[in-house]
C-alpha cells in the first residue's frame, strides 16, 4: 500500500495503473537501473537492420506486452496534467515526432519515474529538477 501511495504522487497515474506497476513489475529490488525496467516492459528502442540497411527505430516489445498497455491511457492523461511530462510532449512534437512516437517515449518516462520513486521511496515532487538546478 505504501508503494501505492508513492506511485499516485505522480499525475497521470491513478490506483489501478500503480497496482498494475507493482504486479507486473514484481520485486523492484531485482532491476538495478531504469534501463533494465524500461527493456523488461518492452519501451526500450530498437533499431531494426537488415544486411547493410538501417530501416528504422521502434519499441523493442518484446516485455510485459500487459505493462505497456497499462501505461497508455496514464501517459494520454500525463501528457496532459504532469507538468514535465506536458513540457517533454510538446518538446518532441516539435522536434517533429509523430504523436504516437512521442506518446511511447511519455509511457516510457512515466515508468522510469515509477521506478525512481519506487527506489528511492520518496514521493514524486515535480519541482526536483528545478530545485537542483537553483
Amino acid at each position: 500500500k505504501k508503494q501505492v501511495n508513492l506511485l499516485i504522487t505522480i499525475d497521470g497515474i491513478a490506483e489501478i495503473t500503480a497496482w498494475s506497476i507493482l504486479a507486473y513489475l514484481g520485486d523492484i529490488s531485482l532491476f538495478m537501473t531504469s534501463g533494465q525496467v524500461t527493456s523488461f516492459v518492452g519501451l526500450n528502442p530498437c533499431v531494426e537492420t537488415s544486411g547493410t540497411s538501417i530501416d528504422k527505430t521502434s519499441l523493442s516489445k518484446s516485455g510485459n506486452k500487459r505493462l505497456r498497455k497499462a501505461l497508455y491511457m496514464p501517459a494520454i492523461v500525463a501528457k496532459k496534467h504532469n507538468p514535465i511530462l506536458a513540457e517533454f510532449y510538446e518538446r518532441l512534437i516539435k522536434k517533429g515526432k509523430p504523436k504516437k512516437v512521442a506518446l511511447c517515449a511519455v509511457m516510457r518516462k512515466l515508468l522510469v519515474l515509477s521506478f525512481g520513486v519506487l527506489k528511492s521511496g520518496t514521493a514524486f515532487d515535480p519541482n526536483y529538477r528545478k530545485e537542483k538546478a537553483s
